[in-house]
């Protein structure tokens, strides 16, 4: 059975994300778009139009060109919507980077990516300098100054009349976002202007979900870098005609503060800080009124945390759901006309189409029945950069897009999200590759074999833990778990650090070679209860 929206179909324009984005910024020039929250510091919509041209015009004069590819190495700021959209006006391909990657993580992403240009902060130079020799990158630019790096501001300089660019909405990549997928290391996720300017039609036609809209105020807490910050808050707020108030990190003092401030209106969160607005005493010092809506994505929000918050803050508290492959979003929930469903990821969004799969025998879901998502739509996406096996994965040939993640559909429509098959480890949202963590554990002199897979945590939803067997030699048995988690941390960004090792005599594995992970997560569930 095959699950549709209860909405029409909507009609995606064949545009640039950067004329989309844009689309209201001459109606509304003198209203702000993008907040600095820590500052103040504002771009109304007409000097974020006109920045983005100005930008547009010194990287065509610096050779940038249609295919190359920008990375984006910073916390959020304003300016990453200058840059961004600048890139993407020029026919360029953005690829965003998680602000606290190491030199080593960067680097791998700079080369497979084949970035030629790269911005960054400069607490963040250094790094970044490490990583661009190592990978080739031609040119660094940073948002402020600092020597060994061109300033920004240099772009500005330019006049507002960057070159014409035909562009292929349908073809031509915009953003490479990085994502494990449903297993593996991550990999290049290759979104094109038309993948990203279905989702935000999709979220628009959707008409009973009411948020984002002209004259919101939205709190830009998650990180750009992220497909839900980079398009479900940016995008989809600068296109409505929202106002975004950037925090450049989390802190839950300076997220409230911020809130009250700025009478934000749109709170995009992930679970934790859900769970954090619920049970942090100092949410009662803040005048939170202004709020109209929390919305809670990247990861399953429990049905309890939900209608607490809910009742705390007198406003709806719904949940959507989505994948870096998909734009991201395939189902939202309604915020009026329907009953509250705190627990479900709501209804499929316009122009999707969703099956259930049977995940033991393949077969399509009866009624009721639990299976593997597989969601078919415009904004799923071209695949995965230089990864042909990869994709053909994960994307089978009448286009449906394997997601990994278990659910059911009710009677009604709503789907509920209740396990899933993939490796993937979602830290507060953020998506750790266990394969990556494995291929770091086999580089310490003393581990034989490893296996990583998840484990629940109440802050963050997720941790990795580590199973670990040990080379016979004396040495090796003097190692301790905490030096091998040391060795760890040292060497990947903080989501990614392992925050439980066990030592094992064998780690379980199929004829093949394949780790059964399975067998540890039941392992670590059966414990637990």
């Amino acid at each position: 059975m095959i699950v549709r929206s209860p909405w029409p179909d909507v009609v995606v324009p064949d545009v640039s994300i950067t004329d989309y984005v844009l689309r209201h910024a001459e109606r509304l020039r003198d209203r702000p778009s993008m907040i600095d929250g820590p500052t103040g510091r504002t771009l109304t919509f007409g000097q974020l139009a006109d920045s983005i041209r100005r930008v547009a015009t010194g990287l065509a004069r610096r050779g940038f060109r249609k295919g190359d590819v920008f990375a984006i190495y910073s916390p959020n700021l304003p300016e990453y919507a200058v840059i961004f959209h600048a890139v993407a006006s020029l026919g360029g391909i953005n690829t965003t980077v998680n602000p606290l990657y190491t030199a080593g993580e960067l680097a791998k992403q700079l080369k497979d990516s084949g970035a030629r240009f790269l911005i960054t902060v400069p607490p963040f130079l250094d790094k970044a300098k490490e990583a661009a020799a190592a990978a080739g990158v031609e040119e660094i630019y940073v948002f402020g100054t600092a020597e060994g790096a061109r300033p920004f501001a240099e772009l500005l300089e330019a006049p507002p009349s960057p070159p014409s660019v035909k562009i292929n909405p349908r073809e031509d990549v915009v953003v490479l976002p990085y994502s494990s997928g449903t297993t593996g290391l991550p990999k290049g996720v290759m979104l094109t202007h038309h993948n990203l300017i279905a989702n935000l039609c999709q979220a628009e036609g959707f008409k009973d979900f009411d948020g984002f809209k002209d004259g919101d105020v939205v709190i830009a807490v998650l990180p750009f870098f992220h497909i839900y910050g980079m398009v479900v808050i940016m995008k989809l707020g600068l296109c409505q005609g929202a106002t975004i108030v950037s925090m450049p990190r989390f802190d839950f003092q300076e997220f409230l503060t911020a809130v009250q401030k700025y009478r934000v209106s749109i709170l995009p969160l992930v679970p934790p800080i859900v769970l954090g607005m619920v049970k942090h005493p100092a949410v009662s010092q803040f005048d939170l009124s202004s709020v109209r809506l929390v919305f809670s994505g990247a990861a399953p929000l429990g049905e309890e945390i939900a209608q607490e918050l809910s009742t705390k803050l007198g406003c709806p508290v719904v949940q959507g759901y989505g994948m870096t492959e998909a734009s991201p979003v395939t189902h939202l929930s309604p915020t009026k006309n329907a009953p509250r469903k705190p627990g479900s990821i709501g209804f499929v969004v316009p122009n999707t189409e969703v099956k259930l799969m049977d995940v033991v025998t393949g077969e399509e879901a009866g009624p009721g029945g639990e299976g593997e998502l597989l969601i078919r739509g415009p904004q799923i996406m071209k695949g995965y950069l230089n990864q042909p096996g990869e994709t053909a994965d994960s994307i089978d040939r009448e286009g449906w897009y394997h997601t990994g993640d278990v659910g059911y559909v009710d009677p009604e429509g709503w789907f509920y999200i209740v396990d899933r098959t993939k490796e993937l480890i979602k830290y507060k949202g953020m998506q750790v590759a266990p394969a990556e963590l494995e291929a770091l554990l086999f580089t310490h002199p003393a581990i034989l074999d490893a296996a990583v897979i998840r484990k629940a945590d109440e802050e963050a939803g997720e941790v990795p833990k580590a199973f670990v067997v040990l080379k016979p030699d004396a040495a090796s048995k003097a190692t301790t778990g905490e030096a091998i988690m040391a060795f760890v941390a040292e060497r990947v960004a903080p989501h990614k650090r392992i925050r439980h090792l066990e030592f094992i005599e064998q780690i379980p594995k199929s004829p093949s070679g394949k780790i059964l992970r399975r067998m540890l997560v039941q392992m670590e569930k059966e414990r637990a209860s």
